[in-house]
């Protein structure tokens, strides 16, 4: 990730590509497969993203990838300019930091770039074309990067016209299940796969998170904690926060006879906080950093974390706020305490956006994840499930995983879509303790005065 500016954070679109084709080789190296044997291919990929390509295919600029905050005040102008009552019934969303802000940001700065984009795609549109050769996205893409308009099931033509961007430079929409394209000759020979492999599948990284968990319908819920953490979960109205902390979009099983919308809280400063904590404070693996966070009491003897060190967070209204350490005591405080109390923030900040959804009517009591990520940490589970009041359920899944089962779905390799995900299997449950809930609550409400002061 590239910063050239503070709160920017841009990628070469290539570099995806080229680790695409590296991971490939590596499965070649660990797997032995013929060409022919791979018979479909899902895409999952990072949301948000604007990748702008001329006649050529190729990127005009560096992707302005999901956490880049340039865009805030380009989205607080349309916001102003279609009113709050427009963009929250007809969007479900403020058009806030997300692509199509992003988009209007090249416009108005990169003039020269933007008059030579043939077509602008999300990320995993980007692989999909190296694949395919076509530039196409999905429903649900277009509804993440803030171009769909729920209550009219079409395109936004007030925010584009507002935004001066023409349909033309739009990919076309391919279903999220099926043949969206076939791996071109040149693909093919890159990757040691079959010429006309279909790709059959693709959704952003956390709609395909709650697909791998089988979370389809509505009342059902995801988490993950990654580099972002992220609570998703799934309705059948419309849904939106009045102050778009929280955000709707189409999920991947959605038609407009059975509605499905994901309405997804994300905090950008999650595992990316721990990865600090690693490289600038522990130099410790993450398992043993776990342990020795375990050895700190609980609430880290008064030591407060803020996790927003990673752009503006949606969860506060895209405030700039940024990554914070309070009550630090020198004579008191140790590595251990520190190790915790991020743990805990991150935590805490999760919760903080699970309290905004319950606002919106949102039951969240069980939530489904894989046992990945910062869910590896026995005091994060602990700390997630207590402070939340919620039950997880830890499964042996990833979004590859997921993936790979939803094109098979999207081949027609199942007869049904739950055979998807036979052989996934919940490995625990952890439920709230109340011998602990009531610590973590009071922690957990130091923790938010604090931040309520800030704000």
């Amino acid at each position: 990730m590239h910063a050239p500016h503070a709160d920017w954070a841009e990628q070469d679109p290539e570099s995806w590509w080229q680790e695409v084709q590296k991971a490939v080789a590596l499965l070649r190296k660990q797997h032995s497969f013929a060409p022919a044997d791979v018979k479909a291919i899902g895409i999952a990929y990072q949301m948000h993203g604007l990748v702008c390509v001329d006649k050529n295919q190729q990127p005009l600029r560096p992707s302005i990838i999901w956490c880049d905050s340039r865009a805030v005040g380009v989205g607080d102008k349309a916001l102003q300019h279609l009113g709050e009552e427009y963009a929250l019934q007809h969007l479900l969303n403020a058009p806030g930091n997300f692509t199509a802000s992003k988009l209007r940001w090249v416009r108005e700065n990169e003039p020269e770039t933007y008059a030579l984009i043939d077509k602008i795609m999300l990320p995993g549109d980007f692989i999909a074309m190296r694949l395919t050769g076509e530039a196409c996205t999905t429903l649900s893409g277009l509804s993440e990067g803030i171009f769909w308009d729920f209550k009219e099931q079409t395109l936004s033509q007030q925010l584009l016209d507002f935004y001066g961007i023409d349909q033309s430079i739009l990919s076309k929409v391919v279903p999220t299940f099926g043949e969206q394209g076939r791996v071109t000759k040149q693909a093919a020979a890159l990757l040691g796969i079959a010429e006309g492999t279909p790709v059959t599948y693709r959704a952003g990284d956390q709609p395909n998170n709650a697909f791998s968990l089988n979370v389809l319908q509505p009342g059902e819920a995801a988490t993950t904690a990654g580099t972002s953490g992220v609570v998703y979960a799934v309705g059948d109205q419309p849904a939106y926060d009045a102050q778009s902390r929280v955000n709707s979009f189409i999920h991947v099983n959605h038609t407009k006879e059975q509605p499905r919308n994901g309405v997804l809280m994300c905090l950008n400063g999650t595992g990316i906080l721990n990865s600090w904590l690693k490289h600038q404070v522990s130099g410790a693996s993450y398992e043993e950093m776990n342990n020795r966070a375990a050895k700190a009491p609980l609430g880290a003897a008064g030591l407060q974390v803020y996790p927003f060190g990673n752009g503006v967070e949606r969860i506060l209204a895209n405030k700039p706020f940024g990554g914070m350490i309070r009550h630090l005591n020198f004579n008191v405080h140790q590595q251990e305490h520190l190790l915790r109390a991020g743990q805990e923030g991150i935590v805490y900040a999760l919760t903080y956006g699970m309290d905004i959804m319950r606002e919106m009517g949102l039951k969240i009591e069980r939530v489904r994840a894989g046992k990945a990520n910062m869910f590896l940490s026995p005091l994060f589970r602990e700390a997630f499930a207590n402070t939340g009041n919620v039950t997880i359920e830890l499964y042996n899944t990833d979004g590859a995983l997921g993936a790979a089962r939803a094109a098979g779905v999207g081949l027609g390799y199942y007869k049904e879509m739950r055979e998807a995900f036979n052989g996934m299997e919940c490995l625990s449950t952890i439920t709230p303790d109340p011998a602990l809930r009531d610590a973590y609550a009071h922690v957990y409400a130091d923790w938010k005065a604090g931040l309520q002061e800030m704000l």
